[in-house]
């Protein structure tokens, strides 16, 4: 048998107290553990559910931002077939210089 100090006084402790104690620790150890991973596996979940929230959000301002420059896009194609329509010689000037300036920037490389 061991002895074992506790608060100043000795008593006497047992191979099976000491066994019990140790598989009673194991049990608690293990029961420690498992709540750590149900805690990991409840934020995992959670996080997921922010980044999915997120995402949509992300996703529906994008789609919101390509109806906006969509419309801008056809507002300004409108505004270029009337210029062309009223003003075709004007129009045709300004096809040439640009298409002009493209020719002498992509042969200056």
């Amino acid at each position: 048998m061991a002895r074992a100090s506790t608060n100043g006084s000795t008593k006497d402790v047992s191979v099976q107290d000491l066994t019990d104690q140790i598989e009673t620790l194991r049990k608690d150890l293990s029961d420690l553990t498992s709540t750590m991973a149900d805690m990991g596996k409840a934020k995992k979940a959670q996080l997921a559910d922010a980044a999915a929230q997120q995402v949509e959000t992300a996703r529906k301002k994008g789609i919101e931002t390509a109806d906006m420059l969509g419309g801008h896009a056809r507002d300004v194609q409108g505004q270029a077939n009337d210029f062309v329509k009223s003003q075709p010689a004007t129009a045709l000037g300004i096809a040439a210089g640009v298409g002009f300036l493209v020719g002498l920037m992509s042969t200056r490389r």
